[in-house]
């Protein structure tokens, strides 16, 4: 045996073999080592940048000149924005593949290069600037440094990371129909969109130039207010105005973050300092809907949705109309030529902007300058309209689903007010829901924007102090009323239905519903303790009241259907499972149920 080894060992072709796997394994050791190289390095910079430079800040000028505003802080720029000598590659490697390299720099690079900051390169961005979610299937979705199991939101992504992440003190993108504001909220910081056609547009690729404007993130107030003035070119002497906020409710009902986490906490900041009116309340659906006549035929196709939101709803419809309009008018022709390559998402909203050939175009543009008066209207120059960034926290990464119709309905609804009237918008963080951040939104009407950054500069330490003390704090309702107390009591119920105490739930859900009425929430939430103690007609009655507040809401549904087999009253059982199922095809206990009723019946 030890004599056919020796032979073995000492055959050239076995040393060859032992030679070449050898070097296989070396070979798939270095480059395992170089793959977690990459990741660590990806990691590093959070996926955000799509390329990394250096572009030094104009000289200090000599004393007794004061020293530069941006002077020592760094700043990265959206791939959508020129630098002379790169591509801006829009998001899409088709475009940088078929343009060539910026011959000048964009008058906003310059301009914070000529007050002292200094660019460290290009941030990644949704393909074309289609998009809300901050995904790129081509240079990979960067790393939300607050949820990084969720989106970052877009399509100013990476610009928004970057700054998140302290990467840069501040970073510029573009809004079109929310693209700074979503990432902001989504992230955690200050974004800016300031009123549309203030600051220079050259040297940045248009999407919507009706819509589009160029916007800022940063941590701090203080930076967001100096980027402000040097890009918009603001009067730092203009008369400091006595400020009127003006809380839109009914935007807020979109939300599902307590309102004592955001407007209570933005009300106890105004009671507090000086320059401000007492908070106004009002619904803003039904003043648009009272003020913008041209938006009237686009709200008659939402027969369905005759609420106060319809019409927000309408306008949004008339901004993707318009942007799409606008985007096939600025590049149909390079997109026929090229055919590119793009995410599955992005390819419906391109095609469909591409095959866009509305009816009437002078009616958008009309619809635009009503709602822009509307709200001049309202704000004057001294006015602040304060609503919900966004009503839905960030989607998780990846998601199949992707964005569903109800986020997408409730997001535009709120963005498309900005992008539409073209005022001015601050998207400013007020701590967590949730694990995730929530954000408000204050508007200011168009061309007052010195009014909404001083307004930030502010209130931002008041405000943070306050969601500090709200978050740190047991909710209880105050003799004023600050604290919604039929929140406060639903909360109650829900911790006694946990505790399996469903007579003392069915109370409190019971003081809930005669503080208000109006939500399907309580009634559903009521019904679930009354089926727990056998009460099947009380427990239908209250399902029937919350479908009527609310036709979408599934729980009722399984919930009426339960009380009614409960009941024997099969086929209307069933038909409540069939519609759980419409709403919600994937639903384990709709789908079970109506297997069950259907065994019955026949």
């Amino acid at each position: 045996m030890s004599k056919l080894l020796k032979l073995q060992v000492s055959n050239p072709k076995v040393w060859i073999l032992i030679g070449v796997s050898v070097a296989g394994i070396v070979i798939l050791a270095e480059t395992r080592r170089r793959r977690i190289k990459s990741r660590n390095a990806i990691k590093e910079d959070f996926g955000s940048f799509v390329e990394k430079f250096e572009l030094s800040p104009f000289p200090q000028p000599p004393p007794p000149a004061a020293r530069l505003p941006l002077s020592g802080l760094k700043f990265a720029v959206k791939d959508i924005i020129d630098v002379k000598g790169f591509v801006s590659g829009f998001g899409s490697v088709d475009w940088k593949r078929t343009h060539e390299a910026a011959a000048k720099t964009a008058v906003v690079v310059t301009a914070l290069l000529r007050n002292g900051a200094t660019c460290v390169g290009k941030t990644i961005m949704d393909e074309l600037g289609f998009g809300i979610t901050g995904e790129n299937s081509h240079y990979g979705t960067p790393t939300n440094p607050k949820l990084p199991s969720h989106v970052p939101g877009g399509s100013s992504s990476g610009s928004a990371v970057a700054v998140a992440a302290e990467l840069v003190d501040f970073a510029i993108g573009t809004d079109t129909i929310g693209c700074i504001r979503i990432p902001a909220s989504f992230c955690g910081i200050l974004g800016f969109r300031p009123s549309h056609g203030i600051a220079s547009l050259v040297g940045v690729l248009p999407n919507s130039q009706s819509l589009d404007t160029v916007g800022w993130f940063a941590r701090n107030p203080s930076t967001l207010h100096h980027v402000g003035h040097v890009l918009l070119q603001l009067n730092p002497l203009e008369t400091r105005k006595t400020r009127r906020l003006i809380i839109a409710d009914d935007l807020f009902q979109l939300s599902k973050v307590p309102k004592w986490k955001t407007v209570d906490v933005v009300k106890k900041v105004t009671e507090k300092l000086s320059g401000y009116q007492k908070v106004s309340h009002m619904n803003f659906g039904q003043y648009i809907s009272s003020n913008v006549p041209s938006l009237k035929g686009f709200r008659d196709e939402l027969k369905k949705q005759q609420n106060s939101l319809s019409s927000l709803k309408a306008l949004a419809s008339v901004m993707f109309i318009l942007q799409r309009y606008e985007f096939r008018t600025n590049h149909e022709e390079w997109y026929n030529s090229v055919k590119p390559r793009l995410g599955h998402r992005v390819s419906d909203h391109v095609t469909a902007s591409i095959n866009t050939t509305p009816e009437n175009i002078k009616i958008l543009y009309k619809i635009r300058s009503e709602i822009r008066n509307t709200l001049q209207a309202l704000l004057k120059d001294d006015g602040i309209l304060v609503i919900p960034t966004v009503a839905d926290p960030p989607l998780k990464l990846n998601s199949k689903k992707g964005a569903s119709a109800e986020f997408q309905d409730r997001t535009f609804a709120l963005c498309s007010i900005t992008s539409m009237s073209g005022c001015c918008q601050v998207s400013v963080p007020v701590g967590e829901h949730d694990d995730y951040p929530v954000s408000v939104s204050f508007i200011a009407s168009h061309g007052t924007d010195k009014l909404l950054l001083d307004t930030i500069v502010d209130v931002y330490p008041s405000l943070q102090d306050e969601v500090s003390i709200a978050s740190n704090s047991p909710q209880e309702p105050d003799v004023n009323g600050n604290m919604d107390a039929s929140e406060l009591l639903k909360e109650k119920g829900n911790a006694a239905y946990k505790g399996k105490q469903w007579n003392k739930a069915v109370s409190f859900y019971t003081e809930a519903i005669r503080l208000n009425d109006k939500s399907a929430t309580y009634y559903c939430n009521r019904a679930a303790a009354f089926l727990e103690l056998g009460c099947f007609q009380q427990a239908e009655e209250d399902c029937t009241n919350a479908i009527s507040l609310d036709k979408k809401n599934v729980k009722a549904y399984l919930r009426r259907g339960t009380a009614r087999e409960s009941l024997l009253c099969y086929k209307e059982a069933l038909q409540d499972f069939k519609y759980a199922l419409v709403l919600e095809p994937q639903n384990k206990v709709a789908n079970l149920a109506e297997k069950r009723l259907r065994k019955l019946i026949n």
